[in-house]
């Protein structure tokens, strides 16, 4: 068999007991994908596989990361988004929640598509270690529900500055129906 083929199989490598590593739940909105990885718990804490690129491309679509982000909110209700970044320098985002929990938000914005305008939300935990996969054409924001929230995020591409746009966060046209905690006032200038 090719190298490719085999990668390909150790992708599919069997676990023991037959579980797989993770589920994959999909929405009406097509491309977004949440992923949930399972955990081996006992008595010291838990192991998880939290990534696999062949289970992920084989549901995503040939991917590539190029670059990690992080980010810390302090306040619960920290709203922040809606983002995206234009062509050629458009971000496919797969983002979790390391500490806290944020109430976590994608938007299709691809011109075209029957979905145009809808919009996804999935709790992200880190008890859940729950990531959602934000595919090219859509905006991401997010609140935080709890203090000190971190989110990790791994993007398709660089940031950059000249492609980064953004949509109001209240757009009356998405009409996201955000958490109660939501404060405006924590919005950033350019969220504004």
């Amino acid at each position: 068999p090719t190298e490719s083929a085999k990668r390909a199989a150790l992708g599919k490598t069997a676990y023991r007991g037959g579980v797989a590593p993770m589920e994959y739940r999909t929405f009406g909105v097509n491309g977004l994908l949440e992923i949930v990885p399972r955990k081996i718990a006992d008595e010291r804490g838990y192991f998880s596989e939290t990534f696999r690129l062949f289970e992920f491309v084989e549901r995503a679509g040939p991917t590539s990361f190029v670059q990690d982000n992080q980010s810390l909110s302090v306040r619960p209700g920290t709203v922040r988004g809606i983002h995206f970044q234009a062509h050629p320098a458009a971000q496919g985002k797969l983002v979790r929640c390391l500490a806290g929990r944020v109430f976590d938000v994608a938007v299709d914005l691809r011109h075209g598509s029957p979905t145009f305008g809808q919009w996804v939300a999935v709790e992200l935990t880190p008890e859940r270690n729950n990531h959602l996969w934000i595919p090219v054409g859509f905006g991401h924001a997010f609140c935080t529900l709890e203090p000190d929230s971190v989110i990790s995020y791994r993007v398709t591409h660089p940031y950059s500055p000249e492609h980064d746009k953004g949509v109001a966060w209240n757009d009356p046209a998405i009409a996201i129906a955000w958490p109660k905690i939501a404060d405006p006032d924590t919005l950033s200038a350019k969220d504004r």
